[in-house]
């Protein structure tokens, strides 16, 4: 009678509805939101959280997946990413610069990105309908205050095509994708483009990022631009770069840098292909000045370079003195407060079930600059697994597998529909639908 209890369990669950369509159990859960960092089970249906426990019934679970001496954290957002591609046009952020992101996003534990600024209100229908539908990865968007986006210096320079209100109607209209303004690449000597962003994100009531550049210090220093010309939770990217003075010469944070954060201006690190130097990073990591938000800066320049991706970034926090969970908070929950989607970045019931299941791995690894100076590091993050609105969309090392010699002779197609976002269109149709056997590492 005993041997069949399970069995009468999850037929029962079954047919109430109750069961779970995946369980990730026996994980470490780092969750900045709920200020968990315990061993927890993370009960999965219908592509949201149902459940974070001590421990779950397995029986109820239609998948399991052993995540012991694994982090669980929420799938990580990353604020900072360039990802209008597809239009052909050279040297430009809305084209050939920018990456599709599903090949970057998922074997890093991200689930969700901001475009940074590559389309403006002109262009922001066809980046919508060209990437954001067809991508798996969940792609918001900081509209570029430059109606035609950024296509270089032709257009980022002219002032005539910043308008604050048609950006700030456009953001309002896609106001479930747009989630802030981006000013950035001005070269001129005005505060225009920023005073025009900022004016958008006021009518639009989101945050303002802004990418600096190193033009024209004398009239448009930093200081002013942290103490001044940004809002309490505007966002101030590449917050390591040096390009501004962000260090001062006795290693201390640069003028505006500390009152900037006193007045709640957000600092985000935008790592990029040439915005993060370790000889401003290690000493603002020293004094404490530690970022609000991990982010890539993804693109073509940067995707094979020093940054590579996010977990490499945040690796370089981690060996910075930086503790995982303070990296695990910059790189989920913190980010989506930023951009006013709370519903992200936590892994709280309800939430959508976007999660991200980490390794960190000890050895001799080291991580270098947009300079090429190298940091010598312990220890280094790993995505093991990936699970996308309830489904597994990556997996490192097989662990929501089973052996193929404990399978029938003449197996076919592994995983179900429910939980598995891996399995190719041809199995689909033929995927199994029963129940999924535990599997043991």
């Amino acid at each position: 009678m005993n041997r069949l209890l399970p069995l009468c369990l999850l037929i029962a669950a079954q047919c109430f509805g109750q069961e779970y369509d995946l369980l990730l159990r026996g994980g470490r859960v780092v969750d900045a939101k709920s200020k968990t960092n315990a061993l927890r089970d993370v009960a999965i249906k219908d592509g949201k959280i149902a459940a974070v426990e001590p421990s779950l019934n397995a029986a109820s679970a239609r998948k399991i997946i052993d995540v012991k001496g694994f982090y669980v954290t929420p799938g990580l957002v990353d604020i900072h990413a360039h990802v209008y591609a597809g239009t052909g046009e050279r040297n430009s952020y809305a084209g050939d610069n920018s990456v599709y992101p599903d090949g970057f996003t998922f074997r890093s534990g991200v689930t969700t990105v901001a475009d940074a600024g590559c389309a403006g209100w002109r262009s922001y229908d066809d980046f919508e309908d060209r990437v954001i539908k067809r991508s798996r990865t969940r792609i918001l968007v900081f509209l570029n205050i430059v109606g035609h986006g950024m296509r270089g210096p032709k257009f980022e320079n002219d002032l005539t095509d910043m308008d604050a209100e048609l950006t700030a109607n456009a953001a309002l209209q896609h106001k479930d994708r747009v989630v802030g303004i981006k000013c950035a690449h001005y070269t001129g000597p005005e505060w225009t483009p920023v005073e025009r962003a900022v004016q958008a994100g006021a009518k639009a009531d989101i945050p303002v990022m802004i990418d600096f550049g190193t033009n024209h210090p004398e009239t448009r220093p930093l200081s002013q631009l942290l103490m001044e010309k940004l809002r309490p939770g505007d966002i101030y990217t590449h917050a390591y770069s040096g390009l501004r003075g962000e260090v001062s010469d006795d290693g201390k944070p640069g003028s505006g840098m500390l009152e900037g954060r006193k007045r709640g201006v957000i600092f985000d690190v935008g790592h990029g292909g040439g915005s993060f130097l370790l000889r401003v990073a290690v000493p603002l990591m020293k004094v404490g000045f530690w970022p609000d938000s991990i982010s890539t800066d993804l693109h073509i320049a940067s995707m094979n370079g020093a940054m590579k991706d996010m977990l490499t970034v945040a690796s370089k926090f981690l060996a910075m003195g930086m503790p995982l969970p303070d990296v695990i908070a910059a790189s989920t929950w913190n980010p989506a407060r930023e951009i006013k989607h709370e519903e992200l970045g936590n892994l709280s019931v309800g939430a959508p079930a976007d999660v991200a299941v980490l390794r960190v791995e000890q050895g001799d690894f080291g991580f270098s600059d947009h300079f090429g100076a190298r940091l010598k590091a312990k220890q280094k993050l790993v995505c093991e697994l990936t699970v996308r609105e309830g489904k597994v969309v990556y997996d490192l090392n097989a662990i929501s597998r089973e052996d193929w010699d404990t399978l029938p002779k003449n197996y076919g197609p592994q995983g179900e529909t429910r939980w598995d976002g891996t399995i190719s269109s041809a199995s689909r149709a033929t995927a199994t639908s029963g129940q999924s056997r535990p599997v043991k590492r």
